[in-house]
């Protein structure tokens, strides 16, 4: 059990995975920021494409805007991407259950579970980071200063639609590993189809469970929900408001997420595999 639970390979796809958000949120950060101010705000200058929007942003308050709260993103990403890749690996070595849509869907909804009560306080402070300028002095202070003025349970705002929305890493997991099943082979992984069945695996979980996770950013900002509830009444697609924006940017993330997790992993693991056999 314990040798199952701590292994080198576990750990190196843990790291993978911590990589691979890094690079990905890095690349195509600005459209998170729009993302987030698109779910809490509700403001005109947030009206219109995407595109249009981050354009209008960086001309009225600077292309720094656009990148506010990046470094605390990147801190809370690494240690949340560490804890659900080890623990997704961990529990498949424990288990050692075979391969299939509905163990990998259950393995994700207990590691995203895990995941969601160990590093929930990050993402609260990140989430005001980004829609409350000058907020916080970094990711500690934010946490110190939300425990003093609002409790401990102010740092887990949010928390239950959190929980449910385990299944959204759930759902994309399961669709990724079910497409790298059933089109690929190990020898056979090339860069493209990876980044392609990520895109699409993320795309999947995000249109599903993106209702929750507009509700999950507004408790997190401390934002009324209030007003939603109200304009939801009279037009339900509201509560798919900045879905685009969270499309093109999850999906793209995630996409070049997992080809950076793939390539780490096996380069580290081939690397390992050779020092091995030199050493016998």
């Amino acid at each position: 059990m314990a040798s199952s639970l701590f292994s080198y390979e576990t750990l190196v796809h843990a790291l993978a995975g911590a990589t691979g958000g890094i690079v990905g949120m890095t690349a195509f950060y600005p459209l998170d920021t729009i993302r987030s101010r698109l779910q809490v705000e509700d403001s005109n200058k947030l009206k219109g494409s995407s595109w249009e929007i981050l354009l209008r942003l960086a001309n009225e308050e600077g292309i720094e805007s656009l990148y506010r709260g990046l470094l605390p993103v990147l801190q809370s990403l690494s240690v949340s991407n560490f804890v659900y890749f080890y623990t997704f690996h961990s529990l498949r070595r424990v288990l050692s259950t075979k391969s299939s849509a509905l163990n990998d869907l259950m393995i994700g909804l207990v590691a995203g579970s895990i995941n969601v009560l160990l590093t929930s306080p990050l993402w609260v402070v990140n989430t005001r980071i980004k829609v409350k300028e000058n907020s916080y002095n970094g990711l500690f202070d934010g946490l110190i200063e939300i425990a003093k003025k609002e409790g401990v349970k102010g740092l887990w705002s949010g928390v239950f639609p959190s929980l449910l929305l385990v299944s959204n890493p759930a759902i994309q997991f399961m669709v990724y590993e079910s497409l790298k099943r059933n089109f690929l082979s190990n020898n056979k992984m090339d860069n493209y189809s990876v980044f392609l069945m990520g895109a699409v695996a993320k795309a999947i979980a995000t249109t599903l469970t993106y209702p929750m996770q507009l509700i999950q950013q507004r408790l997190r900002a401390g934002t009324s929900l209030k007003p939603l509830y109200k304009d939801c009444k009279s037009n339900p697609l509201v509560m798919f408001r900045g879905l685009e924006a969270k499309l093109l940017q999850t999906v793209m993330t995630a996409a070049l997420m997992f080809a950076i997790y793939e390539k780490v992993v096996r380069l580290v693991l081939t690397i390992m595999r050779v020092r091995m056999t030199k050493h016998r």
